[in-house]
């Protein structure tokens, strides 16, 4: 069932439950008002007759039948019957005689005066005292007249009920289509929204109503949608290009090699070289998935308590093993007592870590890093500092995009994902890293990661 018709048939429901407690409470209200009026009506002939029965001046049963029958105000099918302390008939207008059980006369002299309906037959009796003696006066009639008014209600408002719901059923189910047009036009554009129209975006109309409201939403969506494939694109794209590279290179030097009869010094230095492009592309792919993993899924990752300065420690006692001319300075603050501990993975800030400081020495002309490390607002601060090349203050964003490198680099071996993992790991630290760069400074990475 559609949306559409579940709500005609709600509204249908509730619109037809609510006539029909309105039409019952007019019918019965209507119904109560006939017979608390008829009632009164037998009363007033009962209390006539007794009147004219227990009058001191004697009238015969059978004038005061006569006067019954020509009354203007006589009932429809009227009787009035009149019994004594013994429950004797001493007195009956009409010729058929109303036969009462003991038990409801003996109710009317209990109650006084008692009102009740036998099929159509309304019966109204009434305890009279005469010299001392109680005589019941019952009256009896049918209300021909009120019967048929309320017959005529009832199929009037039962017919009006009938053509309301009817109405109503109609204009439900135009109402639900109005409701629910603004949502066939969301699913009409979102079925012309395809991976190659991303930049397709629904009608936010006024922004004020839920339903534009969900467009906005819907449209933020396909925002971010659209920037993660423009960077699976992009990344996959510049991942092919650094991929291809190293392996052209490799392919080329093996089949020069196999071509030439070079001497074995010749062959010890091609190796080599392929050997550094291997290294290369190892650490390009290790990057990659690095980063490709942590993008997927950064909740598999489990924070510990981590000691920053030690892994300090650990990154500066390998590269210099690999690199002898590489100068990495340690500067601690002095100021405040130093603990270097950050809750987070051990492996991932070691990664980002090493890339800060083996970039900070391999850009510097002296290949001199300076790191300082200091505690600031429950924050532990680190600075990265080199001396090397300026870079532009237009390219101090991009360098942190995958494949994204300083034109200060086009002349250092690298292929731009290292910043992209840095920052993408410290992200996950909820951290941030900047960068400055000017001729009088040099260039300066902060780290701030929250103790």
């Amino acid at each position: 069932m559609t949306i559409r018709t579940r709500m005609t048939v709600l509204f249908l429901g509730i619109f037809s439950i609510l006539l029909l407690i309105f039409s019952a409470i007019i019918y019965f209200e209507s119904e109560i008002y006939r017979q608390e009026e008829y009632k009164t009506r037998l009363r007033q002939e009962a209390l006539t007759a007794a009147t004219i029965i227990f009058n001191k001046n004697e009238i015969s049963p059978d004038l005061l039948k006569l006067l019954d029958k020509n009354n203007v105000t006589a009932l429809n099918q009227e009787e009035i019957i009149i019994y004594d302390v013994d429950n004797k008939v001493i007195y009956e207008s009409g010729s058929d005689s109303t036969n009462l059980k003991h038990d409801i006369l003996d109710q009317i002299r209990q109650e006084k005066e008692l009102f009740w309906k036998e099929n159509n037959l309304e019966m109204y009796g009434i305890v009279i005292k005469n010299n001392n003696k109680e005589y019941i006066v019952l009256a009896s009639s049918v209300d021909k007249y009120g019967l048929q008014k309320q017959r005529n209600l009832a199929l009037t408002l039962g017919f009006s009920a009938l053509i309301l719901v009817c109405v109503s059923a109609v204009t439900g189910w135009i109402f639900a289509r109005r409701m629910l047009l603004p949502i066939q036009q969301m699913i009409n554009k979102i079925d012309k929204i395809r991976a190659s129209q991303l930049n397709l975006r629904l009608d936010e109309g006024n922004k004020a109503d839920e339903l534009e409201q969900l467009s906005i939403r819907f449209n933020q969506m396909l925002d971010r949608l659209e920037s993660a494939f423009q960077t699976q694109r992009s990344f996959v794209s510049h991942a092919s290009h650094e991929l291809r590279t190293p392996l052209t290179a490799i392919t080329g030097q093996i089949q020069v090699s196999l071509l030439a009869n070079d001497n074995p010094a010749d062959l010890k230095l091609m190796i080599q070289s392929v050997l550094d492009d291997v290294q290369q592309l190892n650490k390009l792919t290790n990057n990659l998935l690095d980063l490709t993993s942590i993008d997927a899924d950064d909740t598999k990752f489990r924070h510990f308590l981590v000691n920053v300065l030690e892994i300090i420690w650990q990154i500066r006692t390998e590269l210099l093993k690999k690199n002898p001319d590489y100068q990495i300075l340690i500067n601690l603050d002095d100021a405040t007592d130093l603990m270097p501990e950050v809750k987070g993975d051990e492996s991932l800030l070691y990664t980002a870590l090493i890339n800060l400081i083996e970039n900070g020495a391999k850009f510097s002309p002296n290949h001199q890093v300076e790191i300082n490390i200091k505690i600031e607002n429950q924050a532990l601060i680190i600075a990265f500092h080199n001396e090397g090349s300026v870079i532009p203050f237009n390219e101090l964003n991009q360098i942190f995009e995958p494949f994204k490198r300083g034109s200060n680099a086009r002349n250092t071996k690298g292929h731009g994902v290292g910043l992209s993992l840095t920052r993408r790991i410290v992200q996950l630290h909820k951290g941030q890293i900047s960068v400055v760069s000017s001729k009088e400074e040099g260039t300066i990475f902060t780290l701030l990661l929250p103790k």
